[in-house]
């Protein structure tokens, strides 16, 4: 008889690779995958709880099955990920969701599948949060994001920005062997996959942990002696940790895309050193010329909140210039969220709801205008595209090297190649073109 099942994933890539590794567990069990909720045997939850909407999304679509379970009390409904390794959070699920069968937090996610299997033979709730991993990446995953593929080369932050809940849910940071990586990275080239991508809380401290002395450029150099036709890509970096080894070593590996995501929060010094990040705005632009200087051509994203406690206009205003000053390709702008457990969320002067959203609406305004002057600048040129997608109105679908996102018309299926585009259009932070 076939079993089904579903993942619903909140959040980051990392959340989206770990689900692939859930993905991965269940298939070993003759479990199959499906996007019926009705025909599932098994429901699993992978939650982030970085930000409230976030939380109150995944709340929301796990009571919605309370129904479900209702009609059909032999569906096993999981729940995991960062969400339920907050201190308190499983004792929420044990009172207000009883339908729940399994709770596992972040530290638990490689034993999923002892966790299942105990739940069907013994018919009682699992509730499993530990407060250290026993064992580290050992569950291949089941990839479903060809030609890009994710790997996890680091766990854990030992930064503690006073606004994020990472550290309490993630833990000390852990490396993974170098030796590990490597082959990871080689079968999936091996495989197919054409961009890979090494994720982790702060790449740039990746091998601090380590005691053989080796560190994320000893690592983006190992990586250069892995043949083929591929991207490297890595996220997310601290502006404090990324050194100018690095950026030789991205400089020198052929395979390193020139796009640097390098979180800056804010403009204002006063606001980073209330958010704990160990730099000034000086400092990061100092970073942002260090990486012009060996990579001239280096596109540079970023993150930025608004509305940290005590933000004042003026504080706003210098995030403002320092947009200006870096002319960011895209960035990835949100709102600040208490997260009960930071020490952000107990500060005095709060910002009100309304002012936070006048200033987001100002600063997408901005960067919306950079990114589009970015996109228009790219008419009449002809990038090399990875075809990831195909979009049923506008044609095949794929990014440069730079993250730029093309459109265009292909008779053949192409996804999976790298193809070269002339750009006939911008559509705001959109190409259209045509295969050369």
């Amino acid at each position: 008889m076939q079993k089904f099942y579903k993942i619903y994933t909140y959040g980051c890539q990392m959340n989206e690779h770990e689900s692939e590794k859930l993905s991965a567990i269940l298939s070993a069990r003759g479990y199959i995958k499906t996007d019926c909720d009705e025909k599932c045997d098994v429901i699993v939850f992978n939650t982030c709880c970085i930000r409230e909407n976030a939380e109150q999304h995944a709340f929301g679509n796990i009571g919605a099955l309370k129904k479900l379970k209702e009609k059909n009390p032999s569906i096993i409904i999981a729940v995991g990920g960062c969400m339920t390794q907050q201190e308190g959070k499983s004792d929420v699920f044990k009172k207000s969701y009883p339908f729940v069968d399994i709770v596992f937090g972040t530290h638990n996610l490689e034993s999923f599948g002892l966790l299942l299997d105990k739940k069907i033979e013994s018919g009682k709730k699992v509730y499993e949060i530990e407060d250290e991993p026993s064992v580290f990446d050992v569950t291949p995953p089941l990839r479903k994001s060809y030609p890009n593929a994710w790997i996890n080369i680091m766990q854990g932050c030992n930064n503690f920005c006073t606004y994020c809940i990472v550290p309490y849910v993630r833990g000390r940071e852990r490396s993974r062997s170098i030796e590990d990586i490597y082959r990871e990275v080689e079968t999936a080239i091996e495989s197919g996959y054409k961009e890979i991508t090494l994720l982790g809380q702060n790449v740039n401290s990746y091998g601090n942990d380590l005691k053989t002395g080796e560190n994320f450029a000893a690592l983006i150099r190992k990586l250069n002696g892995i043949e083929g036709d591929y991207r490297l890509r890595f996220m997310s970096n601290h502006p404090k940790d990324l050194t100018e080894e690095v950026v030789k070593a991205i400089a020198e590996n052929p395979h390193c895309c020139h796009l640097i995501h390098l979180p800056v929060q804010s403009g204002s010094d006063r606001i980073l050193k209330l958010m704990n990040r160990r730099y000034t705005a000086q400092d990061y632009l100092e970073k942002v010329a260090m990486i012009k200087k060996y990579l001239p051509d280096c596109a540079i994203s970023t993150d930025i909140m608004i509305g940290f406690p005590n933000e004042t206009e003026e504080d706003f205003l210098e995030t403002l210039d320092l947009v200006e000053k870096v002319g960011f390709s895209y960035a990835f702008t949100f709102v600040y969220s208490r997260r009960k457990g930071t020490v952000a969320d107990k500060m005095e002067g709060q910002i009100d709801e309304a002012v936070k959203k006048d200033r987001i609406m100002r600063l997408v305004e901005k960067q919306n205008a950079l990114t589009k002057a970015g996109s228009e600048n790219c008419v009449g040129k002809t990038l090399r595209i990875l075809v990831e997608d195909k979009d049923e109105k506008r044609g095949y679908m794929g990014r440069d090297e730079y993250g730029k996102m093309a459109y265009f018309p292909c008779k053949i299926n192409c996804i999976g190649k790298f193809v070269d585009v002339s750009i006939t259009k911008a559509e705001g932070i959109s190409l259209i073109g045509e295969i050369v």
